[in-house]
């Protein structure tokens, strides 16, 4: 048994026929309309990159932080540990337009976005030594990029049973391939030092029982393996991550929290100037690496008829 295979050359093989398309995601969980009613630093970061890129590149942006009323991403719900084949690329799990589990991964095209660009930047903060729920939760639901079953005509959707048939069968290996190989990604981490609440020893200065906290034996010094785990995975999925694209910068330590907001942010030079350093490495390679065959530009392209 098998299937035509559209397109056999390397998924980076460059053309001319299109502009540059960059994806920009802004993953904090802070919106103006959310309950912290003020924007967060992210979104401030994602609109002055969005400023940035070259004249005449196509340039796509979101913000996936909560709004109120607004749909989340829906959570990950572990398919590939039954079978490969089980997890559908793109995740059927959900789809568009539900009302009963409204989906931003699908409301939003998020996986359409994402196979038609030729390179992300993800932009957030971190969140007790690791990403936002947002983010964590958007490549929770990126694990179909991997390996995911882009046919599930052939296991009536979603039948357990028939997706184990054939992740055993030879038909399998011409259908389980990273589906967004060949794309760039970086990812600018943004931290406070822990703002106004570490003493001069580098422990709370509310801890009681301070000699439960060790600072020597945090898990990370360097705030930017908070970011790792998406990192690796896209490392993994065969999207690249250059280390000069995985970035780190600190703002607003020892400041109350009420004083370390977007509008203090984009009075620190200091900050900006090390973000700004981060958008140059992200264009220049950008445009050295040139355009990559998205799904757009072969057949197959992602869509909600998969759903």
């Amino acid at each position: 048994m098998s299937i035509e295979n559209p397109k056999t050359e390397s998924p980076i093989e460059a053309t001319e026929d299109r502009p540059l398309r960059v994806l920009i995601i802004s993953g904090s969980a802070r919106r103006q309309h959310g309950c912290p009613g003020l924007d967060s630093k992210a979104r401030l970061l994602m609109q002055r990159m969005v400023a940035a890129i070259p004249a005449g590149w196509q340039v796509d942006s979101e913000d996936i932080g909560n709004q109120h009323g607004q749909p989340k991403i829906q959570g990950c719900n572990g398919c590939v540990s039954s079978s490969m084949a089980l997890c559908v690329w793109p995740c059927n799990c959900y789809g568009p337009g539900s009302t009963s589990q409204p989906d931003l991964m699908w409301n939003l095209d998020l996986y359409g976005r994402l196979a038609r660009a030729d390179a992300w930047a993800f932009v957030g903060p971190t969140y007790w030594y690791g990403p936002t729920t947002n983010f964590k939760t958007m490549f929770d639901r990126l694990v179909c990029m991997a390996g995911g079953n882009p046919r599930p005509d052939l296991i009536d959707k979603k039948d357990t049973f028939k997706a184990q048939a054939l992740e055993r069968s030879e038909l399998w290996p011409e259908l389980n391939k990273n589906h967004l190989e060949g794309r760039s990604a970086g990812f600018f981490v943004y931290c406070d030092g822990g703002g106004p609440d570490l003493g001069p020893d580098g422990r709370p200065k509310i801890l009681k029982h301070k000699d439960w906290f060790d600072p020597k034996t945090e898990p990370y010094q360097d705030e930017r393996l908070a970011y790792q785990g998406l990192v690796w995975q896209c490392r993994y999925s065969g999207i690249e991550v250059p280390d000069n694209l995985w970035q780190v910068a600190d703002s607003g330590e020892g400041a109350p929290y009420a004083d370390d907001q977007a509008d203090d942010l984009a009075r620190d030079q200091t900050f900006l100037e090390k973000f700004d350093g981060w958008v140059g490495d992200f264009t220049a390679h950008v445009k050295t690496k040139g355009v990559v065959a998205t799904n757009d530009d072969e057949k197959g392209a992602v869509s909600t008829t998969n759903v």
